[in-house]
């Protein structure tokens, strides 16, 4: 079964950095686009970044673009997505989902941007 599993989230101060990673597993990783997506309290789940299985197409959301930074490494089946010059505004629970037949999701990571 598909398996979306995020790390690396936690609190940093605006102008900040963090790095996150989504390792997959149960489909065929090379072959899926990936997708990070990221949802506040009280807010709808919003689209951050996708990049293709070749990484030749990377589209980001136009809150981040320029800031964060979405890439793969298909040997290790995991996408990542960098982060800089975070702002408050980036605080969001952020997701991991894969379109494979359905969508797919992990279980999160929390990132907070605060002083």
């Amino acid at each position: 079964q598909v398996q979306l599993v995020e790390s690396g989230g936690g609190l940093v101060r605006p102008g900040g950095s963090l790095r996150l990673s989504c390792a997959a597993s149960g489909f065929a990783f090379e072959f899926s686009a990936m997708n990070w997506y990221r949802q506040a309290p009280g807010r709808e789940r919003e689209l951050v970044a996708s990049i293709t299985h070749t990484s030749q197409f990377l589209d980001y959301a136009p809150s981040v673009e320029g800031r964060f930074t979405i890439s793969r490494d298909n040997a290790r089946n995991t996408v990542y997505l960098q982060m800089n010059s975070l702002r408050p505004e980036d605080t969001a629970m952020y997701y991991c989902n894969v379109k494979d037949g359905g969508s797919y999701w992990g279980q999160g990571t929390q990132v907070t941007v605060s002083s």
